[in-house]
């Protein structure tokens, strides 16, 4: 094959081919059922710290990504309910076992949202409340994205009167 005739071939590949799309960006719509994925970026300031998170969903599992006062990627977490007790397992996929800071949210947003949780979270280890804030306003965001469900006898608060 000549240098033309791959050039043109490349040519007709890269107009005939379409790059492949991640699914709305922002805070628009529910849970992807088609099995694509879902991006979420938002910014918080909790007690004079400013707080970065990303929430990337796809079909069965969420990644999500906390961090503080800058974009540093921080400790690795993944959890995932276990059978037959559905209890939640959790490990260290990156960072040391030293700062367990995340290891509990991930497992508390397993129980919360019944999806796998990939947590990356760069929270100092000597700031619980910050930690904890910072939870909270993750759970919040999953809740208005509809990951977390509502349990039942649990009152809706979107209703208006």
């Amino acid at each position: 094959m000549s240098s033309q005739e791959l050039g043109a071939s490349l040519s007709d590949l890269a107009l005939g081919s379409r790059a492949p799309t991640a699914g709305p960006v922002g805070s628009s719509g529910g849970p992807p059922s088609d099995g694509g994925t879902q991006v979420t970026c938002f910014t918080e300031d909790l007690h004079d710290v400013t707080l970065h998170f990303q929430i990337i969903r796809f079909s069965k599992q969420i990644y999500a990504w906390v961090g503080c006062n800058s974009a540093k990627f921080g400790h690795l977490y993944a959890a995932a309910s276990t059978r037959p007790g559905n209890g939640v397992s959790v490990t260290s996929v990156l960072g040391g076992t030293s700062d367990n800071t995340g290891l509990s949210m991930a497992r508390r947003l397993v129980l919360k949202t019944g999806l796998n949780i990939v947590l990356a979270c760069n929270i100092p280890k000597d700031s619980p409340m910050l930690e904890a804030a910072a939870e909270r306003k993750l759970v919040e965001k999953l809740r208005t994205l509809s990951y977390i469900r509502s349990k039942p006898g649990e009152a809706n608060t979107s209703t208006t009167a």
